[in-house]
């Protein structure tokens, strides 16, 4: 997982060229760990059984069988900062989840990676 801001335009670009799934975590507007739990739903169009919770979203993230086949996916997080800020015991916790889900994937045998990256602001 990279955890230094990343551009975002060029991560993408690459991913989808080479035929990855890309997801992209918008963060923007998001306050609370509940709202966070949606956004992540959403984004990743995780199945019914997500329970919206720490332990719900490591799952899904080892899961992750009902995205198309790919030969990667790729996970961008953008507009962070402000929840970061704000809370930062909650952001501690879904960056060590994203980067234990990148652990398992780069681990599992056979199987395609996932690649998380944090988005920089953009530059005006």
């Amino acid at each position: 997982m990279s955890l230094d801001p990343q551009p975002l335009a060029p991560a993408l670009a690459a991913a989808r060229e080479a035929g990855w799934t890309t997801v992209v975590l918008d963060l923007g507007g998001v306050r609370s760990k509940a709202a966070l739990m949606r956004c992540c739903a959403r984004a990743l169009d995780a199945p019914e059984w997500f329970g919206g919770n720490w332990d719900a979203l490591a799952d899904v993230l080892v899961d992750l069988s009902w995205l198309p086949p790919a030969p990667g996916r790729l996970i961008a997080v953008t507009s962070w900062r402000s929840y970061a800020a704000e809370r930062p015991e909650d952001w501690d916790t879904l960056t060590e989840i994203l980067g234990e889900a990148v652990d398992f994937w780069r681990e599992a045998e056979g199987e395609p990676p996932l690649t998380v990256v944090l988005a920089a602001p953009e530059r005006r």
